[in-house]
């Protein structure tokens, strides 16, 4: 049985051995972090088609009764007026609607299938360098120790080693401009949004939050913000934190200042993505997920398109006679459809950017309901929530 090390235990590393798993391979999961994070990454978006990779796998039930289910979100300007609504899934189709998730949970469900199913997890394995030889490969990690296998897959995030290994002279993120501020809240009386999560264009940053039943509030907020690296965001404190973003959303409508009144942690991370990176493969490594296409988190699509890279490699390897002809494969019919989420979640964010101007803010309060009008039913981005992987399909190979 052929073997796969896979470096990354977030989503797209205990994915892609899930679904190797099931084409007859072994892999070994190979995780940076000694012990998982509670509320690390705070919550996310796992769009429709992210739950149909799930769903061959089982595991997609589990989920969605953690979560918020949230088939639309409402666009509301800083002057409480309602600009539109758009659907967070398939348009006109609210039962494939996607839903909000702590990020832990969704950590949570794919670490516990790994160990329902037997599949191997390290800790505390940071990868430091990769050797590649005739016959197979070699992690090499920064506390001495080392793995083998036959071929290396990449799930390491927008920061990836693997990524710089398979080509040094590969893209470095970019900057977004943005960052992501958001935390857990509850405010007494606040009623619950189900099916939705609420968007404020305010007029001087961008806020989301929604309601879970039980009352606690999932909020985020976007500020402009020169780019600053991790260790200068943990530098700053919660106390810190909240107190800019009191500040920078007190004009804006109830709930949000009151939401910000009842926070108390934060996390706050930089908005990255790589728009195109040339070589997502060389020799036994390949590139997954963020690695290779990282997207910002406006449209909601990095975890499912993560998801949908996993399962798609999984069968090509299951599928081609040599592990060249799948990653080859994978790259030809990945690369496409990843680019231009990222180039479209790249446009929302612009959207977020706000320079102060009161005629900017205005000027956008005005378009902005002529662009949604009738949006709930407009399919012009089902294909975005519509994409399947056909992993029952042993036929042929993708063109």
């Amino acid at each position: 049985m052929p073997k796969a090390l896979i470096i990354g235990g977030g989503v797209a590393g205990p994915a892609t051995a899930l679904y190797l798993q099931k084409a007859g391979w072994h892999a070994e999961v190979l995780e940076a972090r000694p012990a998982p994070t509670a509320h690390g990454g705070l919550f996310l978006n796992v769009a429709t088609n992210g739950l149909a990779v799930l769903d061959l796998l089982g595991l997609r039930d589990r989920l969605v009764a953690l979560g918020h289910q949230c088939p639309y979100m409402e666009m509301w300007s800083g002057r409480d007026r309602l600009l539109g609504t758009v659907p967070n899934g398939p348009a006109g189709e609210p039962e494939r609607g996607s839903v909000v998730v702590r990020r832990d949970e969704l950590h949570a469900v794919l670490r516990d299938a790994l160990a329902e199913r037997g599949v191997p997890t390290t800790r505390g394995a940071r990868l430091e360098r990769i050797e590649e030889r005739a016959d197979g490969v070699t992690a090499q990690f920064a506390d001495g120790t080392s793995a083998s296998g036959d071929i290396l897959i990449g799930c390491d995030g927008v920061g990836s080693v693997t990524r710089r290994w398979i080509d040094p002279a590969a893209p470095e993120p970019l900057y977004s401009g943005l960052l992501s501020v958001g935390g857990f809240s509850r405010v007494p009386g606040l009623e619950p949004t189900p099916g939705l999560q609420r968007m404020i264009f305010g007029a001087r940053g961008f806020f989301g939050y929604l309601v879970r039943d039980d009352g606690e509030v999932y909020w985020f907020a976007n500020p402009t913000s020169p780019e600053l690296d991790r260790d200068s965001l943990r530098a700053i404190s919660d106390d810190d934190w909240l107190a800019e973003l009191r500040e920078l959303h007190a004009g804006d409508p109830f709930p949000v200042p009151q939401i910000l009144a009842a926070a108390t942690t934060v996390g706050a991370y930089p908005i990255y993505d790589l728009p195109h990176v040339p070589h997502w493969y060389r020799g036994r490594v390949v590139a997954v997920g963020d690695a290779v296409h990282a997207t910002s988190p406006n449209a909601g699509q990095g975890a499912s398109l993560a998801l949908e890279d996993a399962a798609m490699l999984a069968r090509l390897l299951r599928d081609s006679a040599t592990y060249e002809q799948a990653f080859s494969a994978y790259e030809r019919t990945r690369r496409p459809r990843a680019e231009e989420v990222v180039k479209y979640s790249r446009a929302i964010g612009r959207q977020k950017s706000t320079s102060g101007s009161r005629l900017a803010v205005a000027m956008r309060d005005l378009m902005l309901p002529l662009f949604l009008r009738n949006a709930t039913q407009n399919t012009r981005n089902n294909h975005l929530y519509n994409h399947r992987v056909a992993w029952d399909d042993t036929t042929a190979l993708p063109a």
